[in-house]
């Protein structure tokens, strides 16, 4: 199939032709925890990176394979799930000094866009939601493909990063280095890599 429709002899401008795979892809889908994950990495100590990620996670998308961009997405993260790997760090991430998650238990984010960049590779743009500051974040993501699993579920796979300034958020804890720098990055990526069942 072309990458355009044939333009009609009294229009000017072409349509995008609508590719049938994509099409029937379209409907809404639940995150499937199980099988996506939700990370981050950040510079500890201005020398190595430290990744973690947040296990207890929701969400839903509703994907237009006709439209990418009236497709939609909605995630929470419940911040005590957060897991480095090191059960002191997780502790302090989890109190006042950065998340407060007793406070303000979920991390949020909702779409407020969505566009096709090129081929299989889109970006969503939303608010995330960390304690009680919500700003704008986009996301850059790759659509892995679909698929039927074993039992009968219609899955999608998209993967993606975001980079943002956590000050932003108002996580500003840090400490001093003796050799200069500090204790931890304001820069943090995220990583997104997710599985979504169909429903209905």
């Amino acid at each position: 199939m072309g990458i355009f429709t044939r333009r009609a002899e009294n229009t000017a401008v072409a349509t995008p032709a609508v590719d049938p795979a994509l099409a029937a892809l379209t409907g809404d889908y639940v995150i499937d925890a199980g099988h996506s994950s939700i990370g981050f990495t950040v510079r500890h100590a201005m020398v190595t990176n430290v990744r973690g990620s947040f296990a207890d996670h929701e969400g839903t998308l509703h994907l237009d394979g006709t439209d990418p961009a009236r497709s939609t997405a909605s995630i929470d993260v419940k911040i005590a799930s957060v897991d480095t790997g090191v059960g002191d760090r997780d502790a302090h991430l989890r109190g006042g000094d950065f998340f407060d998650a007793e406070t303000f238990p979920l991390m949020t984010f909702r779409s407020t866009a969505a566009a096709q960049l090129s081929g299989d590779t889109y970006r969503i743009t939303g608010e995330l939601t960390i304690k009680d500051v919500t700003r704008p974040l986009s996301i850059d993501l790759e659509f892995n493909g679909s698929a039927t699993d074993p039992y009968g579920n219609e899955r999608v796979g998209f993967e993606g990063a975001a980079e943002i300034l956590r000050s932003d958020w108002g996580l500003t804890w840090n400490a001093a280095l003796e050799t200069g720098g500090v204790v931890v990055s304001d820069k943090v990526k995220l990583t997104f890599d997710i599985s979504a069942i169909k429903q209905g």
